[in-house]
């Protein structure tokens, strides 16, 4: 958390964790998804980046959904030797902040991740915006590594789209996966490791109870 978001939670923290609230709808799966691995097939790991919003949040919720083995945040869109916190944080590498989701295909797909990600682990008609933070570091974007990638996550676009489940637009864009950057240690399974932080109290735990509440066959204890 920089000092920006410090002052930011400190400040409101007090007013805004009895109002706060997760984003989080209910989704249907996608029409179009991975072709579902036949049973005592070897499948290989899979896996996909997704941003939206502080990386903490994601990697939270993404840790407890069923099928997924683990969820890595990091940075995804900008150059290696700028893949460091306090250089992102300016907004003006590229990156953004992002989580390596790597899922078992024989438990789960890519479509219901990409269902849990747009339902509860952040907000899609928000591009540079999630809750206090504010840049494109912030922003809505899945980094597909495959044209079956994109396919998928372009058509359940079109799809939520189409079916008008939220009341705008979905503004998340499709960015092709160079690298991917783990973030530092400190980030790593930070909702977990700090559940009495303000910021995760007001803005975390909300998206992994939203979880469990929204969709409750998908969701587990680590």
């Amino acid at each position: 958390m920089n000092d920006i978001k410090k002052t930011l939670m400190a400040a409101l923290f007090g007013s805004v964790v009895c109002s706060s609230s997760a984003h989080a709808v209910t989704l249907p799966p996608p029409a179009y998804d991975e072709t579902p691995a036949k049973a005592g097939q070897p499948v290989a790991p899979q896996t996909i980046v997704v941003a939206g919003g502080c990386f903490w949040g994601i990697q939270a919720v993404f840790q407890h959904m069923k099928g997924v083995t683990k969820a890595i945040s990091g940075y995804a869109g900008g150059k290696a030797d700028e893949a460091h916190y306090n250089i992102v944080g300016s907004g003006a590498t590229g990156h953004a902040e992002s989580v390596q989701v790597t899922y078992d295909p024989s438990q789960t797909s890519l479509g219901k991740i990409l269902m849990v990600y747009f339902a509860v682990a952040h907000d899609p008609t928000e591009l540079n915006r999630q809750g206090p933070d504010h840049g494109t570091q912030y922003r809505s974007t899945i980094f597909y590594a495959s044209p079956e990638q994109k396919k998928i996550a372009a058509d359940y676009i079109a799809q939520l789209d189409e079916g008008k489940h939220f009341s705008v637009p979905i503004v998340t864009t499709l960015e092709p996966l160079q690298t991917f950057y783990p973030a530092e240690d400190y980030h790593q399974d930070y909702a977990r490791l700090h559940p009495d932080s303000p910021y995760i109290i007001v803005n975390d735990a909300p998206k992994v109870r939203a979880f469990a509440s929204t969709y409750p066959d998908l969701y587990t204890q680590p």
